[in-house]
């Protein structure tokens, strides 16, 4: 605690003071900012990192941030590299160079808790929301730390996805879920390929426009700064028991399991039991804690240490992201390691 009293006494130049929002071992900062952002200093080194290392996320609350320009100003300031959206598992579309809306699900539905692309073996190690358009009723991010999800998972269901390892399989093309141009970024089969080649991805073409993929996926990795242990899959939102019943009965019925959108198995191909699912989102729901949106904030995860989600909401919700920091896990050197890749500059406003 001595510590953190230090990092948040060093913050003091641009902050005007600070609370937190804290549930089931999840615990935020919150700084009251006022209007000048200036003196919030730059990545990595700065007490606002330490600190974001030390919660895995920090809230900055008050700043005068009007629109995306705005926000897009003030990631490119903080010295980062916006990144592009490959591979993507979800619907968003592009606003500026390197600034994405939140996925773009229906306002009825959850999203549930997940570090964003642990589905792959590259993601962005710092994830930047900004909320440009508060909603009128519920509509947060929840987080929840993933280093208190792990310590939550019953032991016997952490050894068995550790000792087994997953893989992800996912349909495109079907119209069920999101097309494979839009996926990969490209209408070109051989630029798919080389993708995949390049991602660790086995990729099948299937008739006229069906491709399916299959990845190894993470379980857990080590932080490559704090050195702690998290939960780093996504393996609970991948699974078939994440569709209702009905609906996935639907789609067994019509479909066959193969060609399912989505699904998750174990590395050697076998079912893994909806029961450790089940305990999987139990302990993300118990470490889950909900600070509601304000107008202008900016949300700073790392995307390590912090899962986030979405409630459903009503009203006029338009939060934007970004993401930056990339990291990939090196399978020779069995690590997570940084990596660079910046934003291209054909990502323009739409």
């Amino acid at each position: 605690m001595e510590r953190i009293a230090t990092l948040i006494e060093q913050c003091k130049p641009w902050s005007q003071g600070v609370s937190f929002a804290h549930r089931g071992g999840t615990r935020v900062p919150i700084f009251q900012c006022g209007s000048n952002e200036i003196g919030i200093p730059g990545l990595p080194g700065d007490p606002l990192t330490k600190l974001l290392h030390i919660h895995g996320a920090v809230m900055l609350r008050g700043l005068d941030l009007p629109d995306a320009g705005a926000f897009q100003a003030f990631v490119s300031a903080r010295n980062e590299l916006m990144l592009r959206y490959d591979f993507a598992s979800s619907p968003r579309h592009r606003v500026r160079a390197g600034i994405f809306s939140s996925t773009d699900y229906p306002a009825h539905e959850t999203i549930p808790q997940h570090n964003e692309q642990s589905y792959t073996t590259t993601w962005p190690g710092l994830v930047w929301f900004y909320c440009e358009i508060a909603p009128v009723e519920r509509g947060a991010t929840p987080l929840a730390d993933s280093r208190q999800v792990l310590h939550r998972i019953p032991s016997a269901v952490r050894r068995q996805f550790l000792e087994r390892g997953i893989v992800y399989v996912r349909n495109l093309g079907t119209g069920l879920d999101l097309p494979w141009a839009q996926v990969f970024g490209t209408s070109k089969r051989d630029e798919v390929e080389r993708y995949c080649a390049g991602a660790e991805i086995t990729c099948r073409w299937i008739g006229a426009d069906q491709l399916r993929t299959h990845q190894r996926g993470l379980v857990e990795i080590s932080h490559p700064f704090t050195g702690q242990t998290v939960w780093f899959n996504q393996a609970h939102l991948f699974h078939v028991s994440a569709l209702s019943s009905d609906i996935s009965e639907l789609l067994l019925t019509a479909l066959g399991e193969e060609n399912l959108p989505r699904n998750v198995y174990f590395h050697d191909g076998q079912a893994i039991p909806d029961e450790f699912l089940v305990a999987v989102r139990r302990a993300y729901d118990a470490s889950k804690v909900v600070i509601p949106w304000q107008q202008g904030d900016v949300l700073l995860l790392d995307n390590m240490l912090m899962s986030h989600g979405r409630e459903p909401f009503s009203g006029g919700r338009r939060i934007l992201v970004s993401m930056s920091d990339p990291h990939r896990f090196d399978r020779n050197a069995n690590k997570v390691v940084p990596t660079d890749e910046p934003a291209r500059a054909s990502e323009v406003v739409t």
